[in-house]
């Protein structure tokens, strides 16, 4: 997921101090300062998040974390955080490279300009060397000018991919999955991570712990979609590397409504009449198929898919299976709103999943550093894109 920095101009006040967040100390001043960078211009909806209380929510699920804090002045006010995570991922042609990501990056508003970003940034990337990173990257929007300019002009960062979020609102009505031409199978996590370490082996950021994700509590399920006629049927007594049958598509899906909400603000009236009228359509008569728009006004979450893959000649039919098999599990989860993937831009996988161009995002910049050298001698950086494919780790949203 995008973070959003302001630009910054001065070198660090000496009055900035970077320390570890302490949660019975901070927690209270952190989630204030978090929500005053949440107001957005006047005017104009802004999408707000709530982390129900538990600031490190986003990097809980990683063996290795930490959150940043900045006092000010001396009151020793928090102005700033920051939150980082180590983990193992591919970095194509079956290579593993150990790398940080850095998100949540917030600085108050009253405070910016005053280099605290930047300090922020340096401790962060302290902490990695620490932990013995070779890399080290984070994501934003390719429109946040001052992010990118924050990273790559004053913190030496490279650009260096450029997936795209596609979004699929949840609409009152289940989309149809024809029974007759599909079989959705669904595959233990022992299975699952047997088969997504062979798919993806030679792809990017594809984690080295998928075995633990594919365990946690917020993983709704992993499934095969397969054509009805072929019978295909999953035997433990053979080797599961060989069974994969010659169409299919496969995907996971992770529920972030139980780390963070998200909420529309700012919206006028006549657009939250016109999304309360398509609701109502959609639920009168849901044999229309009335492409409604949830209720974003209020707290929301989101299904985010990931480990999509599909082969074979009918394997766009089948993802499109699994995406309206992820809509119709938030249709029937009150509290989702909307079906979000992120893929690589020119991942094959792309054009079977259903979204809407409004409300997605065509391009999530990635940016990333260099720290140690690698282990082979090559750098990752500048020896080109080695696969088309970007595995997302739900994690990391």
């Amino acid at each position: 997921m995008s973070q959003r920095v302001e630009a910054e101009s001065c070198p660090p006040p000496k009055m900035v101090v970077v320390r570890e967040f302490d949660e019975e100390r901070d927690k209270a001043a952190v989630e204030e300062m978090e929500r005053r960078c949440e107001i957005g211009p006047r005017g104009k909806p802004s999408l707000v998040t709530d982390l129900m209380g538990d600031p490190i929510c986003r990097i809980r699920h990683f063996p290795s974390h930490v959150m940043l804090v900045a006092e000010y002045g001396e009151e020793r006010r928090v102005v700033g955080v920051v939150r980082g995570c180590v983990k193992t991922v591919t970095r194509g042609k079956s290579m593993y490279v150990k790398v940080a990501y850095i998100l949540g990056l917030r600085v108050c508003p009253a405070h910016r300009r005053l280099g605290i970003g930047t300090k922020l940034v340096q401790h962060i990337e302290n902490w990695c060397q620490k932990n013995e990173v070779e890399y080290a990257y984070m994501a934003t929007d390719s429109s946040n000018e001052p992010s990118i300019n924050l990273f790559t002009k004053k913190c030496s960062y490279a650009k260096f991919r450029t997936p795209t979020i596609l979004v699929q609102p949840v609409h009152a009505h289940h989309k149809p999955i024809s029974s007759s031409k599909t079989l959705i199978l669904p595959l233990p996590p022992q299975l699952a991570q047997l088969v997504y370490r062979r798919i993806f082996a030679n792809s990017e950021f594809f984690p080295k712990d998928i075995d633990k994700i594919l365990m946690n509590k917020l993983n709704l399920g992993t499934f095969m979609a397969v054509p009805k006629k072929s019978n295909f049927k999953w035997n433990p007594s053979n080797n599961p590397l060989q069974l994969l049958p010659p169409t299919f598509a496969i995907l996971s899906v992770w529920n972030t409504k139980e780390v963070f909400k998200l909420q529309v603000k700012g919206a006028s009236p006549l657009t939250y009449a016109w999304c309360a009228g398509t609701r109502a359509l959609d639920a009168y008569f849901p044999w229309l198929r009335f492409p409604s728009i949830p209720n974003v006004f209020k707290q929301f979450g989101v299904y985010f898919l990931y480990g999509l893959h599909m082969e074979g000649k009918q394997g766009l039919r089948l993802m499109k299976s699994l995406c309206a098999l992820a809509h119709n599990m938030g249709r029937d989860d009150g509290g989702c709103a909307a079906v979000v993937a992120e893929v690589g831009h020119r991942d094959p996988v792309r054009d079977g999943i259903p979204h809407w161009t409004k409300f997605s995002w065509a391009e999530d910049l990635w940016c990333i550093k260099k720290f140690t050298r690698a282990n082979d001698g090559a750098d990752w950086i500048t020896s080109g894109l080695s696969s088309p494919v970007i595995f997302v780790d739900p994690r990391d949203f």
